[in-house]
């Protein structure tokens, strides 16, 4: 078993940052102009990044799998972002910011990280509203806040239902004054293919562009990844269809530990799946849970009657409706964390109350309508209710939305310690990427904090820390053996799915793996279940390298290909995932065990046997992987069990 360092400093909570800041080893800016860092993705924490690292004084390349940094993933989130200013002078703090988190995430994450998370968050409001970030203000000009699931303050930040899009922008702007200035070089279309390890330390990454097909070699002193999340492993989620895990997955298969693969979010108010070729889930933002309230009919005869078109939900009496967030969960009601909320829908469908056949729920904004007027709503909303009407055909101002949960973030990713390093020197993962700051449940409006905190507040510091020891470390040529034999893996990799010729197109493969993740890895596992989808996804793994069929050439713009190597890797990250919840023997956050449970459906922890990160280790091809602990030490909360009501 590995020897685990999370490097966390000593002293009071409160004063851990500050310390570790203030005895950091530093790079002067001379030397900085010679030394270069590749940054992986261009959302939020990689735009950040890689501009705030450019601003010190690094040589930054940025790649980007997209064609333009501005098409990121990012830009989907809708609701906001968390900040302990406390504007509405209800309460908030840096400390209730940092107990709401650590709760959030069912006492499963690192209390350092959380705490220093907390602490810069009213700096990353700072720095976007300097950038021109159109926040929503109140009348007399302060910044207006909302609130979201998991807290009993208004701490969040918002641009009506476009705040990931317009934060993104502030961040392009930042990026794109460095690309101007020379200190980016930004390679857009190019999607990492393996990380090169020279002397057990990341110096450099191959890329393949993905217009010529070409392998192309890159080296650095260190190497950032901040490409985002893995849970297009279902295949229906709420990301971009081309986001993906396979940069993280490179460098797990590189030796870097992957951490608590099995803590995936399923975010509760998602438009409901319509059809079996759907491509992609469209998130209606938490922030809609402010003022809509969720409700099934409290008889099954009308949920059946309207399931088959007798009867509107407009017809169901008040007394009639079951608003069961509300009903169970009295002091937080609709904005209960994301995992309660999702669990408490797919309970309430599968006991027969869903409004649609495949599952739905309802969100509803009658009583906001008349409380606040239409007005108010679309000044709040009116994106997202022109969203979901143009996608449903059918008025929320009218009718109330359908909603069910769906898949929406990765809680788990690679391990970091709180350098936001990897256990591979120089190899960094920040954003979603990473797993540090979340634990079992991310709340709300928490993934726009982590990706700008990593980015603009966080690795500028942990980064020097280490490449302070390496100033003297020359510039690598690419000729070297390490990037010899990695391209020739990588080639070997892409000549035998090229070789294949099967009969099977790259997306029935995936949503095959998808209907596996979602039946027995999704919302509700158990040890059978998770048996079983090792077994079926180890049978599916073979039938991908046997009979998938990827037409067109390997040097050229080939979309197939792309998605071929990308399922390849998200085989394996389900195997990984399944494996992790079969080990964990509880339940906890959007990890939800079966034999694990009160009578009344709350999730039980154990936290005597399972009070730890598990960081899972590459073992070779065809070897079981390796799990080592990370024992979660909590000196300042005290673990309890999670009460919403």
């Amino acid at each position: 078993m590995a020897l685990i360092n999370s490097k966390i400093p000593q002293g009071p909570l409160e004063t851990k940052w500050t310390n570790y800041k203030s005895h950091q080893k530093l790079v002067n800016p001379s030397n900085k102009r010679l030394m270069d860092v590749i940054v992986v993705g261009t959302g939020l924490a990689g735009a950040s990044a890689a501009a705030s690292l450019a601003e010190m004084g690094f040589n930054v390349l940025s790649f980007c799998i997209q064609d333009s940094p501005r098409r990121a993933h990012s830009i989907a989130a809708q609701g906001g972002i968390n900040a302990a200013k406390n504007y509405q002078n209800d309460g908030d703090s840096v400390y209730h910011l940092f107990y709401d988190t650590i709760k959030g995430g069912d006492y499963r994450a690192r209390e350092a990280n959380v705490y220093r998370l907390a602490e810069v968050s009213s700096l990353i409001i700072d720095q976007c509203v300097a950038q021109g970030v159109p926040f929503a203000r109140e009348y007399g000009g302060l910044l207006s806040n909302r609130s979201f699931g998991g807290a009993q303050v208004s701490r969040t930040f918002y641009a009506r239902g476009q705040t990931g899009q317009q934060l993104l922008l502030g961040a392009y702007s930042a990026l794109s004054r460095q690309v101007g200035l020379g200190k980016v070089k930004m390679y857009t279309r190019y999607e990492m293919a393996d990380v090169v390890i020279v002397n057990n330390q990341a110096r450099g990454i191959l890329a393949r562009n993905l217009i010529t097909g070409k392998i192309e070699r890159f080296t650095a002193h260190a190497v950032v990844i901040a490409s985002g999340g893995y849970v297009n492993t279902f295949f229906l989620s709420t990301n971009a269809m081309a986001s993906n895990g396979s940069a993280a997955w490179q460098c797990y298969k590189r030796g870097a530990f992957f951490a608590n693969p099995c803590m995936v979010q399923i975010h509760p108010t998602c438009i409901p799946v319509h059809g079996e070729f759907q491509s992609k889930l469209t998130l209606m933002s938490e922030s809609l849970r402010n003022d809509g309230r969720i409700w099934v009919p409290k008889k099954k005869e009308d949920a059946e009657a309207i399931r088959e078109g007798r009867l509107k939900p407009t017809g169901i009496k008040e007394d009639d409706r079951d608003y069961y967030l509300e009903r169970r969960y009295p002091a937080f009601g609709n904005l209960v964390p994301r995992d309660v909320a999702a669990r408490a829908g797919k309970e309430r469908c599968d006991a027969g109350f869903s409004v649609e056949p495949g599952g739905a729920v309802y969100l509803d904004f009658a009583e906001a309508l008349n409380r606040l007027g239409r007005d108010v709503l679309e000044k709040r909303y009116g994106n997202l209710f022109q969203m979901y009407k143009e996608i449903v055909d059918d008025d929320p101002y009218e009718t109330p939305m359908k909603i069910y949960p769906a898949l929406h973030y990765a809680m788990g990713g690679l391990w970091v310690d709180y350098e936001l390093m990897t256990n591979i020197p120089g190899l960094f993962a920040i954003g979603e990427a990473n797993f540090s700051d979340h634990g079992a449940n991310r709340l709300g409006a928490s993934a726009l904090m982590q990706g700008l905190a990593d980015g603009y507040f966080i690795l500028p510091y942990t980064i020097q820390n280490y490449l302070a020891d390496h100033i003297r470390d020359p510039r690598l040529k690419t000729d070297i053996p390490e990037f010899e034999e990695a391209e020739r893996q990588v080639k070997e990799r892409i000549g035998k799915l090229m070789n294949i010729k099967g009969r099977r197109s790259v997306d029935s493969l995936h949503k095959e793996l998808g209907h596996i993740m979602w039946e027995y890895v999704g919302m509700v596992r158990n040890a059978e279940g998770l048996r079983k989808a090792i077994e079926m996804i180890g049978q599916l793994k073979k039938e991908f390298w046997s009979n998938v069929r990827i037409p067109g050439i390997v040097d050229d713009l080939n979309v197939e290909l792309a998605k071929a190597l990308r399922l390849a890797d998200f085989i394996e990250i389900g195997e990984l995932m399944a494996h992790d919840a079969l080990d964990r023997e509880e339940s906890c956050g959007g990890h939800f065990r079966e034999e694990h449970h009160t009578a009344d459906g709350e999730v039980v922890r154990h936290d005597e046997l399972f009070n730890y990160v598990s960081c899972w280790e590459y073992n070779g091809e065809g070897q079981s992987p390796v799990m080592n602990k990370e024992p979660l030490n909590y000196e300042f909360i005290k673990p309890s069990n999670r009460d919403y009501r």
